[in-house]
């Protein structure tokens, strides 16, 4: 069956408002409830593929310089981004037998960390690369607390990365009012409907957002789907596909907090991650073009993102001010 429908729309001015159901109370409510959560000490730092054998990939997370590399057998490590010598940044740095080697004299370090340099837990997905930073009174976990995910098998993933002048809750708040998609964003979305909000006080079957909306491809085309968001720790979104094309396909927006840019105003990288996957045999041809569809699927995460930062932005201004 052909999931492409012609698209039928009013105008943009003419769509029925949906400021009435975007209730603040509703929206405050679910990002408390996110935000309850417990995150494990988990920050996600880049995309799997963003971190190769031969050099460090470098970051700041929650103010905090953290390096991470690969060793010689692929797996994942991170330390302080300083090395404890002289302080030299470590971002960018060779690896060489599974060691980062710093530029300024050669001090190698490993996995096995050394006086004042102690290293971190990392995690690999096979999507995301993850650090684990632990703050004080905070209950970790072995690994991240995922939301759903289709089988990496039979899955195309993609990163997008773009950073914000705001807080993680800033970003979280955008993503967990859904009513302003087909206004905002109507190049992407269309006949946008909230289904069901979660109610101020819900169990944790209930706490989401149901949302029936249809993908646009081009001006007169469009796929409609049944889409669920879900908060599985205090930084992170899901949107599921759960009924439509493309049944359990997610989009995963994380939200790290990075350090205050030269402004003094914090900034969060919005690093989302897009899992497609499809039950139709032509998914597997598109699998093997993935190298050539991930640079156009993360340019229009990011298209969404540059009005959707507008949004957080803005909101981190009106409540700091």
């Amino acid at each position: 069956m052909n999931p492409l429908r012609l698209l039928s729309r009013p105008a943009w001015a003419e769509q029925v408002p949906t400021w009435a159901d975007a209730k603040p109370g509703i929206i405050r409510a679910a990002l408390a409830r996110a935000q309850a959560r417990p995150s494990g000490g988990w920050f996600v730092v880049a995309a799997s593929r963003e971190v190769t054998r031969g050099t460090t990939y470098g970051r700041v997370v929650g103010g905090r310089e953290v390096v991470l590399w690969r060793d010689d057998a692929g797996t994942l490590h991170a330390g302080p981004g300083a090395c404890p010598h002289l302080g030299a940044a470590l971002c960018d740095t060779p690896v060489h037998e599974g060691r980062v080697v710093c530029r300024w004299h050669g001090l190698a370090l490993g996995p096995e960390g050394r006086p004042g340099w102690r290293t971190f837990p990392a995690h690999d997905d096979g999507v995301l690369a993850w650090v684990r930073l632990e703050a004080a009174d905070e209950v970790v976990t072995d690994a991240p607390i995922l939301g759903p995910r289709p089988d990496p098998g039979r899955s195309l993933p993609a990163v997008a990365t773009v950073v914000g002048r705001c807080e993680p809750e800033d970003v979280l708040a955008n993503r967990l009012d859904p009513w302003h998609g087909a206004w905002f964003h109507p190049y992407s979305f269309a006949n946008l409907r909230v289904v069901s909000a979660p109610p101020m006080e819900c169990t944790e079957a209930e706490d989401r957002f149901l949302v029936e909306v249809t993908f646009t491809l081009g001006r007169r085309l469009g796929v409609p789907v049944k889409a669920a968001f879900t908060c599985p720790d205090p930084r992170t979104i899901t949107m599921e596909i759960v009924d439509g094309e493309g049944t359990g396909s997610v989009v995963e927006t994380h939200a790290t907090p990075l350090r205050p840019g030269l402004d003094g105003l914090p900034r969060t990288a919005v690093i989302e991650a897009v899992v497609a996957h499809s039950d139709r045999p032509g998914f597997e041809h598109s699998r093997k073009v993935a190298a050539a569809l991930r640079p156009m699927i993360a340019v229009a995460a990011k298209r969404l993102w540059r009005d959707d930062l507008d949004y957080a932005e803005r909101r981190y201004a009106l409540r700091t001010t």
